[in-house]
């Protein structure tokens, strides 16, 4: 199973990047996703997670209001929208696959890992 992230760059903050995840629809078409960051010498970090169908969304509590989660059921791709980037979401953003349909926060109730994307955000 392939996940291939994409759209990490860098960008001055204040500024905006949108990350993509794509995969077979047969991964992903009855299960979450989500979207996980990580700075060197630190833990995984929930970023944000959709539903099966793209109807459910949640996401961390440093992000909410500036980064919006979707999923293209038809495409089998999620994507991240992140606006009024800050230099501290600076780190390797992972997309991932839940096992279940319903989207959580927890790195241990995905299944499947992209090899990520870097976003640097510059003061």
């Amino acid at each position: 199973v392939q996940l291939q992230a994409s759209g990490g760059g860098l960008v001055q903050a204040g500024g905006s990047l949108r990350l993509s995840c794509a995969t077979s629809r047969r991964t992903s078409s009855n299960n979450a996703m989500g979207w996980f960051r990580q700075v060197p010498g630190k833990e995984r970090e929930f970023v944000a997670a959709v539903s099966w169908n793209g109807g459910t969304r949640i996401y961390g509590d440093s992000v909410k209001g500036r980064f919006t989660i979707s999923k293209d059921y038809g495409k089998a791709v999620a994507a991240l929208q992140m606006n009024s980037l800050k230099p501290e979401d600076t780190a390797v953003y992972y997309c991932a696959v839940n096992r279940r349909s319903v989207p959580t926060q927890e790195p241990s109730e995905y299944s499947y890992w992209g090899q990520g994307t870097e976003v640097t955000v510059s003061s």
